[in-house]
C-alpha cells in the first residue's frame, strides 16, 4: 500500500501533467496569429498566457523550492513584442511543468511543510505554493476556453 507522500506526489503529478495536456489540446486549432492576438480589447493572448504560466512555475516552483536561479520577468509574459513562436512557447511550458513534477517526487514527508517564501505570496509551504500553482493554472485555463471559443466563432 502506498503511503501518504506517495499518493500525494501522484495526485499533484496527475494535475500538472493533465493542466499541461489541456493546454496543449486547446492551443492545437490555433492559428500562430491567434495564438499571440488578444481576441478582446480587454485580457491577454493565449500565448502571453502560456508564457505567464511558464514564467509563474518556473519561479515559484524553479527559483524557490528547486534553486534553479530562473530570474522572472513578470511584466514581459504579458507585453514581450517579440515573442517566441506558438510551438516553443509551449514547449518552453511543457518543460516548466515537467520540472514541477520532478521537484514534486522529490518532496519528503518532511518537505511539504518546510517554510516558504517568495516575492508575490503568502504561501506558508512548499505544499500550498504548489497547491497554489496548480489553482493559478486552472484560473488562466479557464481564459484559455474563453479565447479559444471566441477564436471558434462560435
Amino acid at each position: 500500500m502506498a503511503d501518504l507522500n506517495t499518493t500525494l506526489a501522484d495526485v499533484l503529478c496527475d494535475r500538472y501533467t493533465t493542466n499541461a495536456a489541456r493546454v496543449r489540446e486547446l492551443a492545437g486549432p490555433l492559428s500562430e496569429d491567434q495564438f499571440w492576438e488578444k481576441p478582446f480589447a480587454f485580457g491577454n493572448s493565449f500565448g502571453h498566457l502560456v508564457l505567464h504560466l511558464t514564467g509563474n512555475l518556473n519561479y515559484y516552483i524553479g527559483t524557490q523550492i528547486e534553486q534553479t536561479g530562473y530570474v522572472r520577468e513578470r511584466a514581459r509574459e504579458f507585453t514581450d513584442p517579440n515573442p517566441p513562436s506558438k510551438e516553443e512557447a509551449l514547449r518552453r511550458f511543457e518543460g516548466a511543468v515537467s520540472m514541477v513534477v520532478r521537484t514534486i517526487r522529490a518532496q519528503s514527508s518532511e518537505d511539504w511543510a518546510r517554510e516558504y517564501s517568495a516575492v508575490g505570496t503568502k504561501a506558508p509551504n512548499r505544499f500550498a505554493m504548489i497547491m497554489q500553482c496548480d489553482g493559478h493554472m486552472q484560473h488562466h485555463i479557464g481564459q484559455m476556453l474563453y479565447i479559444v471559443y471566441r477564436w471558434s466563432g462560435k
